[in-house]
């Protein structure tokens, strides 16, 4: 670990802070012209004004595209927000974790199992029930696949990081063999399913917002407490066992904190890939691998990036955000494997 000066630990401290102020304001912009874009174009200051409006900012008389702004755009932009950053989040945890830049929420199975859960209470529970069943399916199916991913790697009570990505990319595997099944044995449910794993915002309301919000922040939150102990596992396990860091417990609670909040995020709106690779890849780039600033600005990029893609599916005719994403990533992971070097970051 290189021991900084006191003028570049100010440097740095300085350099992070800009970076994140000029994320705070992009993302306030994107939110207001992510707004404006759609089948009926709303002009931005009007957006603003409805927006002051509601914060008791401002008063306004009336405002011709208010169900529009309110009940229709805003609520589909802040659940993005909300998503995007619940997997920027949980991929950067899982890269630190790994110490490996290919690793995400889909590629050790926490995605997959919840797209079993929400299949399962898609074909098999009525439809009726389906607003409350699909996203508890989801968490329930999420936490499945992290225990079963867990108990697999684990041999005599500690688990080997190359041992649990394996072990993730092959139950992944199963899991996707699952949903083809059901795919294939319950075509009458086929529109359901097929959109539900494309991933997208077409039924996004406050309510979703409402009950979403908490659990996200509270997981972000946790996650970040522990920011500290995941930069003294990138020097080795060894290095943070001696730095007194319960290794072996910082793995159990992070993986559970990753599945509990990709759960969330994928609950209402579906499998959205590639957020939680190429978003935490490009942020570190941006500001290196010191988590206590990667985490908040890897949840401000990703919650800007899906904003954008799904503003995009908007514009496409409502194309599945899924899809852009994997327009996006597929390439990205590509890039991946042929720069990968051997090392992952250092302090």
């Amino acid at each position: 670990m290189k021991k900084l000066t006191e003028t570049q630990l100010i440097s740095k401290f300085v350099h992070w802070k800009l970076i994140m102020i000029y994320l705070v304001v992009l993302l306030g912009v994107s939110i207001v012209l992510t707004t404006a874009i759609g089948p009926v174009y709303v002009p931005p200051l009007e957006i603003i004004a409805l927006l002051g409006d509601k914060l008791h900012l401002c008063e306004i008389s009336s405002i011709s595209h208010e169900t529009i702004i309110f009940r229709i755009r805003l609520p589909r932009i802040i659940l993005g927000l909300l998503v995007g950053l619940s997997l920027a989040t949980a991929g950067t945890t899982l890269q630190g974790l790994f110490k490996n830049p290919m690793a995400d929420p889909y590629i050790i199975g926490i995605a997959s199992g919840a797209a079993v859960g929400a299949v399962l209470a898609i074909t098999f529970i009525p439809s009726f029930f389906s607003i409350y069943t699909v996203p508890i399916m989801a968490v329930v199916g999420a936490m499945f696949a992290t225990f079963l991913v867990y108990t697999i790697a684990q041999v005599r009570g500690r688990i080997q990081v190359d041992t649990l990505l394996l072990t993730g990319i092959a139950v992944s595997l199963f899991f996707g063999a699952i949903l083809s099944f059901m795919m294939f044995r319950h075509s009458h449910d086929l529109a359901g399913i097929f959109f539900w794993t494309m991933g997208g915002f077409w039924l996004a309301n406050w309510t979703q917002v409402q009950i979403l919000v908490l659990p996200v922040l509270v997981c972000f939150f946790l996650i970040y407490i522990f920011a500290k102990d995941l930069n003294a596992m990138l020097l080795g396990e060894e290095t943070a066992q001696t730095l007194g860091i319960n290794v072996e417990n910082v793995k159990r609670i992070m993986l559970v904190l990753s599945a509990c909040i990709t759960a969330a995020a994928v609950a209402f709106v579906g499998t959205i890939g590639f957020v939680g690779l190429i978003i935490p890849h490009i942020t570190r780039s941006l500001v290196g691998p010191d988590h206590r600033i990667l985490f908040p600005a890897s949840a401000l990029v990703g919650g800007i990036f899906l904003m954008w893609t799904d503003a995009l599916a908007r514009l496409l005719g409502e194309m599945p955000v899924g899809i852009i994403t994997a327009f996006f990533g597929a390439p990205f992971f590509i890039y991946l494997l042929r720069t990968r070097k051997s090392g992952y970051g250092s302090m």
